[in-house]
């Protein structure tokens, strides 16, 4: 199944735009501004930082998107996007207004200082945030290198964090 995966969350407010939840719906709405096209959405999740902290909780989904450049230019066009709702990169794992994250493109794989993107996100499989919204459209989609489905993944994590993702909307 080749898709091109995008992971979106935000724990901060935006000054024009408000609350996390309504960043990511615009986000989601300039995405033809870039030549992108929304194939498929998640519900949005309410999760808890990873690694824990005293930072808001954030709102996550997955999108699935159509795109005819490359994987690094989907990357760049991400960061572009981020630039534009006032994402400023520095802490790790810091609070931010908007975190888009490339998951999968279209099962391609490959490694960090290749030049490109790593591929699949390197941490994807870990990500409760990452798999429950996936979960919603694409359960049998199959991580390149482990060859687990998306359920698969989901099912294998601690299942002591799972009242950290939790759906907004049904």
């Amino acid at each position: 199944m080749l898709m091109k995966l995008v992971a979106l969350g935000s724990n901060l407010p935006h000054p024009e735009y408000g609350s996390p939840q309504a960043v990511l719906e615009q986000v989601i709405a300039c995405l033809p501004d870039y030549d992108i096209k929304l194939v498929q959405q998640s519900r949005w999740y309410a999760t808890k930082p990873v690694p824990v902290s005293d930072q808001p909780d954030f709102v996550n989904g997955v999108i699935e998107v159509a795109y005819d450049g490359t994987a690094d230019a989907l990357l760049s066009t991400l960061h572009e996007i981020e630039a534009r709702f006032g994402r400023v990169r520095g802490v790790i794992n810091a609070a931010r207004i908007i975190d888009l994250d490339l998951i999968d493109f279209d099962n391609q794989t490959s490694e960090a200082g290749t030049g490109g993107p790593v591929l699949p996100h390197p941490r994807m499989h870990e990500r409760r945030f990452v798999l429950r919204p996936l979960c919603d459209f694409a359960p049998d989609w199959q991580h390149p290198k482990l060859a687990q489905t998306a359920a698969e993944l989901l099912q294998g994590l601690p299942s002591a964090d799972e009242g950290d993702t939790v759906a907004l909307s049904e």
